[in-house]
């Protein structure tokens, strides 16, 4: 477990920006940067929970064009010594190495376990988590097979992105349009990590902020960065929930 040490500065936790959907990102990206000025000012680390891009996928000679001012802005904050860990989301989870390369960017498995003001927390995006998600942990299996990742990597450029958002904005409904208010799995998930000795679990995917204290421990979601600009900072004083809308 990565320990943190942070030296009195503030954890932050962002997710669901989903920049790069047919909208014009200008508003999510502009306030995304605001948040990036913050976690420079007084942050010793970034954890981006999933889905800050509505869509990526690496090629060897291609980087998306719409995502430049972000990927410049994360090379900013690793180069000012602030630490900086993916965890991958459901509409991101072909990333490789090129953010590690290129931005200093730590990328982590799904579920990653970290140590900061002397609480230990556990912290994964939230997809395939509901009992109810038995297809899409089966269609998971499937996007992640390195055959279908090789297969996928053969299309032209332009023609596999304007596939990828087509089926982003089918996955992007269908979470838009679940049922909210029913947290019950999320939390049941949570407590299973409490029991173990964790005092946080943290996650974003269902574009709900909420901080709740369950099961002897704190579930913590990050909302979206998209409709609530939502975003959790933890310091000396514990977790808050505070939004740039």
């Amino acid at each position: 477990m990565e320990q943190g040490v942070t030296s009195g500065r503030k954890v932050y936790f962002v997710s669901d920006a989903h920049l790069g959907i047919r909208e014009s990102p200008s508003e999510r990206e502009t306030k995304l940067l605001d948040l990036f000025r913050m976690v420079l000012a007084d942050g010793s680390h970034l954890y981006i929970v999933g889905d800050l891009f509505d869509f990526w996928f690496e090629y060897k000679y291609a980087v998306p064009a719409a995502y430049l001012n972000v990927l410049a802005a994360l090379l900013n904050l690793t180069g000012a010594g602030i630490k900086i860990f993916y965890i991958p989301g459901n509409h991101d989870f072909w990333m490789r190495d090129y953010l590690k390369r290129q931005a200093g960017v730590e990328l982590t498995n799904d579920i990653h376990q970290t140590e900061h003001f002397r609480k230990k927390i556990l912290i994964t995006h939230g997809d395939g988590i509901r009992v109810s998600d038995r297809g899409y942990r089966f269609i998971k299996k499937i996007f992640r097979n390195r055959f279908c990742v090789w297969l996928y990597s053969q299309l032209p450029v332009n023609l596999a992105y304007r596939l990828a958002m087509g089926t982003s904005h089918i996955s992007r409904e269908y979470t838009d349009n679940r049922d909210l208010k029913d947290s019950s799995d999320y939390k049941e998930f949570a407590r299973r990590f409490f029991e173990k000795g964790y005092d946080a679990v943290i996650m974003g995917h269902v574009h709900k902020p909420e901080i709740e204290h369950t099961g002897g421990g704190l579930y913590v979601n990050c909302g979206d960065f998209f409709n609530s600009f939502s975003y959790v900072v933890l310091d000396e004083t514990g977790f808050k929930l505070k939004s740039l809308k």
